[in-house]
């Protein structure tokens, strides 16, 4: 199996919604896409899937300088491999993507986060530079496009947060800010015992309005010179604002349950997104 097809093969079989936008992509974009978005799994994967904390700590670590040695031209992983052609010719910057991996090292220091900044430093790190990346493979003449990127990287992160409330709950992480818990009187515990109630609701609206207010500032940011170019990022901000959208007409219930909508949907908002242009 080659690099790319390793690459492919990982983004295929994680089934997310990213993976319609990539379909519509000139080969060489979507082959850089497609390793980009496999090193986020596999760095994501080290700490979800490693029970072990100084182990996760030392793969980590073994992903930094992998990293690094890509740039000097020696990677030796598929995805590293895959990737390294795309680093120069996109402008992908060493530090995102060291940023991507601080990211995934904040899930092993911290389950909590006291309020919003904290929590929109580690969506900075896990979603916002991922968006500032993305945006530079699908072309960028304006330096205004990174910030709509960013922007549209912290909505569908927030967006993953509401999504996987409960699911992230039992992994013992809770990402809704603690003041905010307080500010809607919800407690841990009625997340971790899966206690639907009107104030959890009343707490979920809250977080879903920043989200799309947070939708809202990066179209308003993006430049009509960029629109076309960036079309994979609108194509996932209509999948994943729809999916808000569907968690919101649910009454929230995300507790016990995991929202998502059907690879056919995404497909059709995708291509319908596309060719709206």
């Amino acid at each position: 199996m080659s690099p790319d097809e390793y690459c492919q093969q990982k983004t295929a079989q994680s089934g997310s919604s990213f993976y319609y936008s990539f379909l519509f992509l000139p080969p060489e974009r979507r082959r850089a896409i497609t390793a980009l978005y496999a090193f986020c799994r596999e760095v994501d994967d080290t700490v979800d899937e490693t029970t072990d904390q100084s182990v996760a700590r030392i793969k980590l670590a073994w992903w930094r300088n992998e990293v690094a040695q890509a740039y000097s031209g020696t990677p030796t992983h598929p995805v590293m491999l895959a990737l390294q052609p795309h680093l120069q010719p996109y402008d992908l910057k060493q530090e995102h993507l060291q940023a991507i991996i601080d990211g995934m090292e904040m899930d092993l220091d911290q389950s909590r986060y006291l309020d919003y900044p904290n929590l929109r430093k580690y969506c900075w790190h896990v979603a916002g530079v991922v968006g500032i990346l993305s945006a530079s493979i699908f072309g960028v003449t304006n330096p205004q496009t990174l910030q709509y990127a960013e922007t549209l990287g912290l909505a569908f992160q927030l967006t993953n947060i509401i999504r996987d409330v409960g699911e992230d709950a039992r992994k013992g992480r809770i990402y809704l800010p603690i003041s905010e818990l307080q500010q809607f009187n919800v407690t841990a515990a009625d997340l971790l015992n899966a206690r639907h109630s009107e104030k959890f609701e009343a707490l979920m609206k809250f977080q879903a309005d920043r989200a799309q207010g947070l939708y809202d500032e990066a179209f308003a940011l993006l430049p009509r010179a960029d629109r076309r170019a960036q079309r994979p990022g609108l194509m996932m901000a209509a999948i994943y604002r729809t999916l808000l959208g569907e968690i919101e007409r649910d009454g929230f219930h995300v507790l016990n349950q995991k929202i998502s909508l059907t690879p056919l949907r995404k497909l059709w908002l995708a291509w319908k997104t596309y060719v709206r242009g």
